[in-house]
């Protein structure tokens, strides 16, 4: 049987192995994205697709598709754990999964992931063929840019509180009695 050529798969097939890396955390894990770019075929279908390989121990940090995709995740090798918060904040989903198990991640719902010991391999299908994600801690987390204002205004509000409170047990003579309590 001849050998195939290159030429003949080349944006028909990815092999995930090979493939270039779109995330490579040392000690952490790896991660391939198919989109249009690496595999053209996904564009014509509507869809992507990504392979995440967790070391163990490891965590893939709290994130959702920005696009309105949905992930239909299958677990590949290892287990661990699961967590998918949707939009109101409410868990929907928390649970151990092992090799052999599938689960979905409704659109803008939040999904983490932590390995166990022997780490953790799953295979997503996204329904867009470029998918989007941003993560909640990350260079690129929406907090950078929401969480040092929202905790400067806390901290003021709270420093006055604090100085309000600690005047009123100085003038009314009641702070000894918070101390020898």
């Amino acid at each position: 049987m001849p050998e195939p050529k290159a030429e003949h798969y080349k944006g028909m097939a990815l092999n995930c192995e090979e493939a270039p890396l779109d995330v490579d955390i040392k000690g952490g894990g790896k991660v391939v994205v198919l989109n249009t770019k690496n595999l053209p075929l996904v564009g014509e279908v509507g869809l992507g697709a990504d392979l995440v390989r967790l070391n163990g121990g490891a965590m893939c940090s709290p994130g959702f598709s920005c696009d309105s995709a949905l992930q239909v995740t299958y677990i590949v090798r290892g287990s661990g754990r699961v967590q998918v918060v949707g939009v109101d904040g409410k868990r929907v989903l928390e649970t151990t999964v092992k090799a052999g198990n599938l689960f979905i991640v409704p659109r803008f719902f939040v999904v983490s992931k932590i390995s166990d010991a022997d780490g953790l391999d799953w295979f997503s299908i996204i329904t867009t063929p470029n998918p989007i994600f941003t993560h909640l801690h990350s260079r690129t987390s929406v907090w950078k840019g929401i969480v040092a204002p929202s905790a400067a205004g806390f901290l003021q509000r709270w420093g006055r509180m604090w100085s309000r409170s600690l005047s009123f047990l100085i003038c009314t003579g009641r702070l000894k009695d918070q101390f020898s309590s």
